[in-house]
């Protein structure tokens, strides 16, 4: 497993701990309830170094990204952003990906474990191009300040760095003390929220900094659990969990933001397109709540039926303390997906009544 460079910070301050995808990740500190509530309340910090991180240089990556992902890398400034998805040629997604445009680099943001995908993925279509694929996930950690007070710890931390109001933008500064620093304007749920990148050799430095401003402003440092709560709440699909390599995007309902159907070429937009012309989209997922205060909280992969008739699954769930009810994400057949209908769940022997709901089940605020 690879440790965080922080692990020892964390674990004077009481963290626990877990492994993702070969990653040491905090679970939490000592309350995931009350870490919960800042991220929603005040502001959480989280320590999402363990996140992939790649970065394409050379005088073509900008037209040959373009031809590789289903969002506009094209028009990009430096300074800007946006999500996509990388997908094969048949259309499946191998991650789903933030980038952003710096100078002289494209940066590459995604979930943990999947840096080896990714890179050979992309490696596979560097032909003529003068293009290269480096990993900078040991170069730079990742400090992700989310919720309603976010703009007063950056205000706070005083790095002469200038926070962006549109998401994906982002803004660096050459730090005295702490380096190269990049800030970026991420919502990883339905609140304002920031992604700070430091480098390696100034995470302890920063992490003693962050500390401090969290407890002037009555934030807390926060987990993986914690956010997790808060990501199925805005009901964002997870890669790996909500959405793999046996997914299309248009199936994880990431038309809206990932896929543009303008840019023209690039691989796998063949199958994407089609799926647009003409609607024949297998499965969609879908919010799920239950009423039943009373009911079993559903896990992955417990079955969804239709009249008897298997129509889905669960990937994630969540006892919701805002919404009061268990709610979850699942892949549900486009004959019995509609907003409102009664399913069935199955978890373990037992059997609950679930309704399809309106994503997200917390709205922005």
């Amino acid at each position: 497993m690879r440790l965080l460079q922080l692990h020892e910070f964390h674990l004077n301050r009481s963290a626990s701990f877990l492994e993702v995808r070969g990653n040491e990740v905090v679970d939490h500190y000592q309350n995931v309830l009350e870490e919960y509530k800042a991220l929603g309340q005040t502001a959480g910090v989280i320590d999402l170094s363990f996140r992939g991180r790649v970065c394409l240089t050379g005088p073509d990556r900008k037209r040959f990204l373009n031809g590789q992902v289903t969002n506009d890398v094209g028009i990009l400034k430096s300074g800007s952003g946006c999500y996509a998805a990388l997908v094969t040629a048949k259309g499946k997604m191998v991650s789903d990906l933030n980038i952003y445009s710096l100078e002289n680099e494209l940066l590459l943001d995604f979930e943990p474990g999947y840096s080896a995908s990714v890179i050979d993925r992309i490696e596979k279509y560097v032909i003529a191009d003068d293009v290269q694929v480096v990993s900078v996930a040991n170069d730079y950690g990742l400090w992700s300040i989310q919720g309603p007070h976010a703009p007063s710890i950056i205000r706070g931390l005083n790095l002469g760095i200038e926070s962006r109001e549109t998401e994906f933008e982002f803004s660096s500064v050459h730090h005295a003390v702490f380096g190269e620093l990049y800030l970026v304007t991420q919502r990883r749920f339905t609140v304002i929220g920031y992604d700070l990148y430091v480098p390696v050799s100034s995470m302890d430095a920063m992490a003693e900094r962050i500390e401090k401003e969290v407890s002037a402003v009555g934030a807390k440092l926060c987990g993986w659990r914690a956010l997790e709560m808060r990501r199925i709440e805005a009901g964002v699909p997870r890669f790996g969990l909500d959405m793999d390599e046996a997914n299309l995007p248009p199936e994880a309902g990431l038309e809206s933001r990932a896929i543009s159907y303008s840019k023209g070429c690039y691989t796998g937009q063949e199958v994407i397109a089609r799926i647009r012309t003409y609607g024949k989209i297998a499965k969609l997922l879908r919010g799920l709540k239950i009423e039943d205060p009373s009911a079993k909280l559903p896990v992955f992969g417990d079955k969804l039926f239709h009249g008897g008739k298997e129509v889905g699954s669960i990937t994630s769930a969540l006892e919701s303390p805002t919404v009061g009810a268990k709610i979850a994400l699942g892949y549900v057949r486009r004959e019995h997906n509609m907003i409102g209908t009664e399913l069935t769940v199955r978890t373990g022997n037992i059997e609950m009544p679930i309704k399809i709901v309106d994503l997200p089940f917390v709205h922005p605020c």
